[in-house]
């Protein structure tokens, strides 16, 4: 069943719970980012902010505050985080995979309109990741805008 009140449809940032949720998940996320042998090589010298920048950053994609881009950095910023890291596509993968085991076990919506929409900004975004970390400068324009992501094709959430 499709959400039909398309008058007042919730922002994927409020369909997945508010700020509270992206600062559990990316929390938690990252307690097993550093006890695995794949990434924690790549994670280890992280700021101990470096986990809450990424829950303001990715909530404001998703519709969010604009916390990360108004006190905290620019998606321009984020991308320079990224240059030179090396990052494989078996890192990529593993960070997807545990994300989203952290996502199932904090019981993050599992409606197939949220998962989607969730599902194909960590695919970009990763990917986005993977590309830039393998670069030496950054060819984006400084005033490069926030990724802005939404339901995509289905519109909103899916309700039973």
């Amino acid at each position: 069943m499709t959400y039909t009140d398309k008058s007042n449809i919730p922002t994927l940032y409020e369909w997945a719970g508010g700020m509270e949720t992206f600062v559990t998940l990316f929390d938690r996320f990252y307690d097993k980012v550093l006890a695995d042998e794949i990434l924690e090589p790549v994670f280890k010298h992280t700021s101990a902010q470096h986990r809450l920048h990424v829950a303001h950053f990715v909530a404001e994609v998703l519709g969010g505050p604009k916390v990360y881009s108004e006190s905290e950095g620019s998606h321009f910023e984020m991308i320079r985080k990224h240059l030179q890291k090396y990052l494989t596509e078996k890192h990529r993968k593993r960070w997807m995979e545990l994300l989203l085991e952290t996502a199932d076990e904090m019981a993050l919506p599992s409606d197939p309109e949220f998962r989607s929409a969730f599902m194909a900004y960590l695919e970009w975004g990763t990917r986005i990741a993977v590309i830039n970390s393998n670069l030496e400068d950054v060819s984006e324009d400084p005033d490069i805008p926030m990724p802005k992501w939404g339901w995509g094709v289905p519109g909103g959430p899916y309700l039973p």
